[in-house]
Order: C-alpha cells, then sequence, then structure tokens
C-alpha cells in the first residue's frame, strides 16, 4: 500500500478513473490517502481524514513513504481558517483555502516530511481553545454565496455536506463526508425549539434519503450550499426559501454534534 498527501491547493476525487466521470469529493491541501489500485494513469485512494474512496489521476499524486506517512500522522495539526491565503514553499508560492492541513505549524511556518513551507494566515488547533458556537457561525459565514458545486469543498466551489464538514474541521471536529454519513454522529433533538446555534439539521428527499444538510444559526435561520452558499429560515417543516416563497428542503433531523 502507497501514501500520498495532497501538495496542490484542491485535487479532485471522481467516481470513476475516467476525467469525465463525477466529482464526488476533493482532497484539500496537506490531507493525506492511502493507494490501493492503479488503472492506467488513475490511483483508487482512500482518505485518512474521513475514509472517503475514490480515483485521483497520478499527476497529482505526491508519493510519501511509509516512515514519512507515519511521521506526518503523528505530528502536530493545525487547520487553515483564512478562506484563501498563499503559502510559500522555497521559491513557489500558491494559494490554499480553508480547511487545509498545516502540520507543525508554528504561527508561522509548518512542514511536511523534509519540505518547509510559510503561511501568514489564521489557523486553528488543539491549543486554540473554541470553547462556543460562535466560531462555528464565523467559520460559516466565511463561506457565504461560495457557488455550489457537487463534490466541492472550497470557497470556489462547494456542496453541502462539504460546507458542514469544511466547517466543523476548522473548528476541531471531524466530520463524515456525505449527509447521510454525517446525520449518524452526534445526539439527537426532538423539536426545533431545542436546536441552537451550530447544531445541524438534514433533510430527505421523496425516497426518505438524506440527501441534504446545513448547519442551525440564531433566529430560526440555517446556512446551506443550494445554488450557493446562503441562508434562509428554517422550521419543523423545513427550509423556507424567502425569494421563491415556497419550502425547498424537508426537515428529517436534528443533530446537536458538539
Amino acid at each position: 500500500m502507497q501514501h500520498g498527501i495532497a501538495f496542490q491547493s484542491l485535487i479532485p476525487i471522481r467516481a470513476k478513473p475516467d476525467h469525465a466521470s463525477e466529482q464526488t469529493t476533493q482532497l484539500l491541501f496537506g490531507e493525506m490517502y492511502h493507494v490501493f489500485e492503479q488503472k492506467e494513469n488513475w490511483l483508487r485512494i482512500k482518505t485518512v481524514f474521513d475514509n472517503y474512496e475514490g480515483w485521483m489521476h497520478e499527476k497529482q499524486h505526491y508519493h510519501l513513504s511509509a516512515v514519512d506517512a507515519e511521521k506526518i500522522l503523528k505530528s502536530p495539526k493545525s487547520v487553515a481558517a483564512e478562506l484563501v491565503q498563499t503559502v510559500t514553499n522555497n521559491d513557489k508560492s500558491f494559494p490554499i483555502v480553508m480547511g487545509s492541513t498545516l502540520y507543525d505549524f508554528d504561527g508561522m511556518n509548518f512542514k511536511i516530511g523534509k519540505e518547509k513551507f510559510v503561511y501568514s494566515g489564521q489557523a486553528t488547533n488543539e491549543k486554540t481553545g473554541l470553547l462556543n458556537t460562535e466560531h462555528i457561525r464565523k467559520f460559516a459565514l466565511k463561506l457565504l454565496h461560495a457557488p455550489y458545486q457537487w463534490g466541492g469543498r472550497s470557497p470556489f466551489g462547494i456542496d453541502c455536506s462539504g460546507l458542514t464538514q469544511v466547517v466543523y474541521k476548522v473548528y476541531g471536529i471531524d466530520l463524515p463526508r456525505d449527509a447521510y454519513q454525517q446525520a449518524e454522529a452526534g445526539k439527537i433533538l426532538n423539536f426545533i425549539n431545542e436546536a441552537r446555534e451550530g447544531d445541524l439539521a438534514f433533510f430527505d428527499n421523496d425516497e426518505d434519503r438524506i440527501t441534504h444538510t446545513g448547519i442551525i444559526l440564531n433566529n430560526d435561520q440555517i446556512i446551506h450550499a443550494s445554488g450557493e452558499v446562503r441562508i434562509d429560515t428554517i422550521d419543523h417543516y423545513g427550509i423556507y426559501n424567502k425569494s421563491l416563497k415556497k419550502y425547498t428542503h424537508k426537515l428529517r433531523l436534528l443533530k446537536r454534534i458538539i
């Protein structure tokens, strides 16, 4: 089994080993993965962060030795909290997005194996002391108006469960990738009036499958990705879009993760 790490800002992961196949998720900079299979120029991987499987092109693979992979896994991790910020590695500079992983970060410098980087943005870690749900709101609002993209996890394109996953990752909590998987985490809330800011709401389709999620805000509002990252009203029926003057998502479940 090979090991790898995302050394680019974003790496698309696809359902099949083909550029025309649907994007199911994205790797953010610094996220590790294991390689299980190769078909021509494609690698079947499983992400370390959320155990998600898919295919990436070998040109975007950055190989790690077993020794380096073990060292990195044991390294202190921080998470980029800036919407977009540049990192510098020797003479090379490139942007990384919110939710990217930084190892051995000292407030300015971090490293991946023998590679050293400079990052001047804000980051969070287990020592940051995020003790209240106001931080969830703060991180979620940074992504407001980001365009919807199936499988996306960045301000340049994000889906509903990508939004909740990235926001919670910056907060310091790892969530699974898809909405139905996230719905299995946390404590069930029985009524909408029990929900508080930072709780997650889940919505089902006509086949009773959970297909959508969002983050509860104060004042009966929810932030979610539908067309774009937007704020709408929520009640015990579901999400009400005032512009369309109708309910767009049927409420199925409320969960408290924090």
